[in-house]
């Protein structure tokens, strides 16, 4: 068999203005491998989205060997070590991407990619046509192009989206509805003041009812499941806006700056000032 070849190899380098604001595309490429093609890293920036468009391969991530083959998306999140290559003995055709982004270890894990990075059922005929535009427009190189290519990779996310609803993870199982009720209240109001006794009464279960169930289901009780979601909340807000913090705690639930603060801290080993200076892009 051939060795691989590059039929298209592109770079970019996107100002860090850009950077703060879209999903960045800073490689991207297509690939006809041959059965040595095997990539082997300890840490790469980015995330590397690749479309197996024939053939098959293999990536090793976090100690499991998970197979690629035609039709799949493989989702490589490079802050960690991993492993990739072509099935020797029917390699892979494909194309990818390496994105960067504030949100990008986010979805990750929405998509819950960090234990199944294969998405079966992926729309390679959609996804050709963003991957087409990316290309041309990296090809450009105008800063005016970045917030396309942000669109076109939002659409992939989309479509990863779409897969993975289609080919749901075997492992997963649906609250009881009751729960599902409470939840999608304590997402869309996390910012009210919410008392246990009115959830119990969303789920229509006395409150310590209610307390044994939403615990056993979710492993903690309400009140401190609602105050990770605030300061998972928090760090959103911290990373992409510039408001002061008194704002930050307002508008995730807390009257008190202080008790924000100290809460804050309780959850992430930081206060929320350090945590925008070590870990945002806000400087």
């Amino acid at each position: 068999m051939p060795a691989t070849q590059f039929l298209i190899s592109l770079h970019g380098v996107p100002a860090e203005p850009l950077r703060d604001v879209f999903l960045t595309v800073v490689r991207a490429g297509r690939l006809v491998a041959g059965p040595e093609h095997c990539i082997e890293r300890d840490y790469y920036p980015g995330h590397e989205l690749t479309f197996c468009r024939k053939g098959r391969g293999w990536a090793r991530l976090r100690g499991k060997t998970f197979e690629v083959k035609a039709g799949d998306l493989l989702w490589v999140n490079c802050h960690h070590p991993h492993a990739y290559g072509a099935d020797k003995r029917d390699p892979w055709e494909l194309d990818w991407i390496r994105v960067e982004g504030s949100t990008m270890d986010r979805t990750w894990q929405m998509l819950h990619a960090d234990s199944q990075p294969v998405l079966a059922g992926y729309d390679m005929g959609r996804a050709s046509v963003e991957l087409e535009a990316i290309f041309a427009l990296m090809q450009q190189d105008k800063a005016t192009h970045a917030a396309w290519i942000h669109a076109h990779v939002a659409t992939l996310l989309a479509l990863a989206f779409d897969a993975r609803e289609s080919h749901p993870l075997p492992e997963h199982h649906d609250l009881p509805v009751p729960l599902e009720r409470v939840l999608q209240q304590m997402r869309l109001y996390y910012h009210k003041p919410l008392r246990v006794s009115e959830l119990a009464d969303i789920a229509g279960m006395s409150p310590s009812h209610f307390n044994r169930v939403f615990r056993a289901a979710l492993g903690a009780s309400p009140i401190d499941w609602l105050r990770h979601y605030r300061i998972a909340q928090a760090k959103r807000r911290l990373l992409e806006s510039a408001d002061p913090i008194k704002d930050v705690a307002r508008q995730v639930g807390y009257a008190d700056q202080f008790y924000f603060s100290k809460d804050f801290k309780r959850f992430t080993a930081m206060t929320p000032t350090a945590f925008r200076e070590n870990e945002g892009l806000l400087k």
